[in-house]
C-alpha cells in the first residue's frame, strides 16, 4: 500500500492542493486512494467535501491502538474509491510528544487498513512537528513541496534533512520522492532562477511538473470538487500536470515493492 507524505516546511506553499491534486489524478482513473489529513486546519479534508466526521484522526492518535484507523475512515462526496481521514483544529493538540513511541502512533493506527488501496496521501502540517514525524514514520515516500522564491532551496533542505532524521530512527526505508514547485509564475524571471537552483541542488529529484498558479484550484477546493471534475481550461490544464505528476511518482511506488 504505498504511502506517501506531503510535506513543507513553510506555510501557504500549496500543500494541501498537491495532494488533493494527486487524490484527483487517482480519482480520475478510478483508483482507490486514502487521504489522511494530518493538518489542524483540515483543508484536505475540507476540500474533499466531508464534513462533520463522527471520528477524526485526533480520535485515531488518541486512541493508537494498532488498526484502530478503520474505524474513522470516511467515504468522500468525491467518489466511493475516495476515503478520508479527517482533521480538527484540536489536533493541534498532538503535535508534541506524549510518551515513548509518540512517533510511531499513525504507524500503529494504520496497521489493519485493507490493502486495496492504490495510493495514500497524507497531509502534513507545515512544520517538523510531531505530527509530521508520525506521518513519515508511517510513509514510503516524501513528496516535498515548495514556491520558487527565495526560501525555497533552504525550505526544501529543511523537509530533506526532516526525512533524514526520521530514516535514521524509526523508518530507514522512507525517502524523498520528488520535490515539487507549486504557484510558479514562469513570465517571471527571479521564478525561473530559484527553480534553476533547486535544479542545480537536487537534480532529478525536482519535479519536471511545475505546478502554475491558477484560479481554478481554489475555486475546485472551494466547491468541494476535484480539478478533473472542474470544467475550465485552467481545470483541464491543472489536472494534466497532476496526471503527469502521479505517473512520475509510479516509478518510486515499483521501486518500494522490489525493496520489499
Amino acid at each position: 500500500m504505498p504511502t506517501f507524505s506531503i510535506v513543507s516546511m513553510k506555510g501557504g506553499v500549496g500543500k494541501t492542493s498537491v495532494t488533493l491534486g494527486l487524490a484527483s489524478a487517482a480519482w480520475a482513473r478510478g483508483h482507490r486512494v486514502l487521504v489522511i489529513d494530518l493538518d489542524p486546519q483540515a483543508n484536505a479534508t475540507m476540500g474533499l467535501n466531508v464534513e462533520k466526521p463522527l471520528f477524526t484522526i485526533n480520535d485515531v492518535l488518541a486512541d493508537a491502538r494498532p488498526g484502530i484507523a478503520v474505524e474513522a475512515v470516511e467515504h468522500s462526496p468525491w467518489g466511493k474509491k475516495v476515503h478520508v481521514l479527517a482533521a480538527e483544529r484540536a489536533l493541534e493538540h498532538r503535535n508534541t510528544v506524549e510518551g515513548r513511541h509518540s512517533s510511531l502512533r499513525l504507524r500503529a493506527s494504520l496497521a489493519s487498513l485493507p490493502r486495496s488501496y492504490d495510493l495514500v496521501l497524507i497531509d502534513c502540517p507545515p512544520s517538523l512537528g510531531e505530527l509530521t514525524r508520525n506521518a513519515l514514520s508511517a510513509s514510503d515516500c516524501a513528496v516535498i513541496v515548495t514556491e520558487p522564491g527565495f526560501f525555497a532551496l533552504r525550505g526544501a533542505e529543511q523537509a530533506i534533512e526532516a526525512a533524514d532524521v526520521i530514516r535514521s530512527s524509526t523508518n530507514p526505508l522512507m525517502r524523498p520522492a520528488a520535490i515539487v514547485v507549486n504557484k510558479a509564475r514562469p513570465s517571471v524571471a527571479e521564478q525561473r532562477m530559484r527553480i534553476e537552483e533547486l535544479r542545480e541542488s537536487y537534480g532529478s529529484l525536482v519535479s519536471d511538473q511545475i505546478i502554475p498558479e491558477r484560479n481554478a484550484i481554489q475555486q475546485a477546493e472551494a466547491a468541494g470538487m476535484p480539478i478533473h471534475a472542474w470544467d475550465s481550461p485552467a481545470g483541464t490544464e491543472l489536472a494534466g500536470i497532476f496526471d503527469a505528476l502521479y505517473d512520475e511518482l509510479t516509478p518510486a511506488i515499483r521501486t518500494m515493492e522490489k525493496q520489499r
